[in-house]
């Protein structure tokens, strides 16, 4: 079965996962776009999917009878109406990060999915389906015993001056967020966050780097350093220390050169070259589920944990207190 797939969003994680479907993976083809833009939505069928129809709205998307699957690839403040709908039409649907803008949005989304009954709904948290932090899991689960302690960073060379300091949380911690939970397979229990020294390339309305201190219902305790001005390179770090050894996040491949009495390694400095490959294989696992009427991976019930996580984080951020972190009961459907 080839999944008829729609895309709501058509700006630069739209247009890529749109090219992605159309040119490198099998099983699906793109049907239809949208886009509050309907000349940007037309510039990327023009480039990309001449045959897919351009529709007025996303509403009008997901009602279509040529649309299978649903990508939403909105801004954020749409993505909780748009997979409402998906899931009100029975449509699996591929929503990118965050699941909604609120926990409580996020909720309303685990409500509605519970009620259909079967899983809908796959977030687009990638990591997990990078090739890296794959290995990662597999030796925490089988070889350097119970977990202790997580060591961890997340730098960006740089960002904009409309990036503020909830952003470190909403926007970049959140992988983390959820890519930790997934190794450690454990909840969250309480959140701190410290700052230090200010980075004098921080701009006046950010405070950078910060450390989140986080601690898990099985007592692992975990540091994340967000540094977002760190100038040399996009870095992604982990390390995981367990009761008969410890584990790191393997680098990027590159090459090792010798040249002019130097060791060099090139580091990357755009985080779409460092999870490119990992877009790949979770929209390939989308389309495997769909083609099943179903979904697979990071599940609302993430989206959700991980909202309820960063709403605590951005408290933490303004109070300098350490913040418990309570969830409800997991629903069946996600156990």
């Amino acid at each position: 079965m080839t999944v008829r797939i729609g895309v709501i969003g058509t700006g630069m994680i739209g247009r890529d996962h749109t090219r992605r479907i159309a040119q490198v993976l099998a099983g699906a083809e793109i049907t239809a776009l949208s886009d509050y833009s309907t000349d940007a939505a037309r510039k990327v069928q023009q480039d990309l999917v001449p045959a897919a129809r351009v529709h007025d709205s996303g509403e009008d998307l997901i009602a279509a009878a040529d649309v299978d699957a649903v990508l939403v690839c909105s801004t954020g403040a749409t993505h909780e109406p748009y997979v409402l709908a998906a899931i009100a039409a029975g449509k699996p649907c591929f929503c990118e990060k965050p699941l909604a803008t609120t926990a409580e949005g996020a909720l309303r989304i685990v409500q509605a999915e519970v009620a259909h009954g079967s899983r809908l709904v796959q977030v687009g948290f990638m990591r997990r389906y990078d090739a890296g932090y794959r290995m990662l899991k597999r030796v925490v689960d089988n070889d350097i015993g119970t977990p202790l302690m997580v060591h961890a960073a997340h730098r960006n060379p740089t960002v904009p001056d409309s990036y503020g300091t909830p952003m470190a949380i909403h926007d970049t911690l959140i992988h983390e967020i959820d890519v930790l939970r997934w190794l450690l397979d454990d909840d969250y229990v309480s959140a701190q966050v410290v700052f230090p020294r200010r980075s004098s390339h921080a701009h006046a309305g950010l405070r950078d780097p910060q450390v989140v201190l986080l601690e898990t219902a099985k007592g692992v305790r975990i540091d994340v350093e967000v540094f977002v001005n760190c100038r040399y390179g996009y870095d992604i770090q982990c390390q995981i220390v367990g009761e008969e050894g410890l584990a790191n996040l393997p680098e990027p491949m590159t090459i090792t050169l010798r040249k002019q009495a130097h060791l060099q390694n090139e580091i990357l400095m755009d985080w779409k070259d460092r999870f490119i490959d990992s877009y790949d294989v979770e929209l390939a696992d989308f389309i495997k589920a769909a083609a099943q009427g179903t979904a697979a991976g990071p599940s609302s019930w993430d989206g959700y944990v991980a909202a309820i996580t960063s709403d605590a984080c951005v408290q933490a951020q303004d109070s300098g207190q350490i913040v418990p972190i309570t969830l409800p009961d997991r629903p069946a459907l996600y156990r």
